[in-house]
């Protein structure tokens, strides 16, 4: 016996009847991404297509960093299909964003809800200052680095640049490693001293430098400079 096509199902296991008599939370990740799908391809139905989406890329993290390109090359999606799950995940990550920007920045939580969704996915480091005030309110969020963090080591000021000229009071670095692992390199921590001393000369609160993963694995998503210990001062 083939796979079902969706009409085929019975009306509670279809994902959009599911969704409109039970809410979004009553479906699995693979019945979510089957409704943007809309339709599966011969042999496999939408729900089909979704899971050996979330099989090929390690999941929903690596799902959401996936490149269209990457996304059309799987059968069953191409082009549109791909197009409509890249704009999805967008939107995750900008309401996610939105969410943030009400609240203080002061812990890694904080950091990975304003920033995880979007870091997550980049397949380069890059390099973000957060800029608080006195009250760890957000002012503004800058990349100041596209590339690895051991090449951005000689440039403190510059990464300080945006505090001054927007007059934060303090700041937290973020970056992100691609691998999904946040653990910190000997780089790094280097580099997070040099911006301590730095920021000190400058006045400027050094509150924390966090490291982005994926969360992959169950592990926690980030790494936090504050939390374990090794900010001085």
């Amino acid at each position: 016996m083939g796979t079902l096509k969706i009409q085929e199902l019975r009306e509670d296991e279809r994902p959009r009847e599911k969704l409109a008599q039970h809410g979004p939370g009553a479906l699995s990740e693979s019945e979510l991404i089957a409704i943007l799908l809309r339709v599966g391809t011969q042999g496999a139905n939408a729900i089909d297509v979704a899971r050996q989406l979330l099989a090929e890329f390690g999941g929903l993290a690596g799902l959401a960093r996936a490149t269209v390109p990457e996304l059309s090359r799987i059968k069953g999606v191409g082009p549109a299909k791909a197009v409509q799950l890249a704009a999805g995940f967008e939107l995750a990550s900008r309401l996610a964003r939105e969410t943030a920007v009400r609240e203080v920045v002061e812990t890694p939580a904080h950091v990975w809800a304003l920033l995880g969704s979007e870091m997550s996915r980049l397949s380069r480091e890059s390099l973000r200052v957060i800029l608080v005030d006195a009250k760890n309110r957000l002012i503004r969020i800058e990349e100041t680095s596209l590339g690895s963090v051991s090449e951005a080591q000689a440039y403190t000021r510059e990464v300080l640049r945006p505090a001054l000229l927007y007059s934060a009071s303090g700041v937290i670095l973020v970056h992100n490693h691609p691998s999904g692992d946040p653990t910190p390199s000997s780089a790094d921590r280097r580099f997070t001293e040099d911006m301590r001393r730095a920021a000190q000369l400058f006045n400027v609160r050094f509150l924390d430098h966090v490291i982005l993963g994926n969360g992959e694995g169950g592990r926690t998503p980030w790494c936090s400079f504050r939390e374990m210990g090794w900010l001085v001062g």
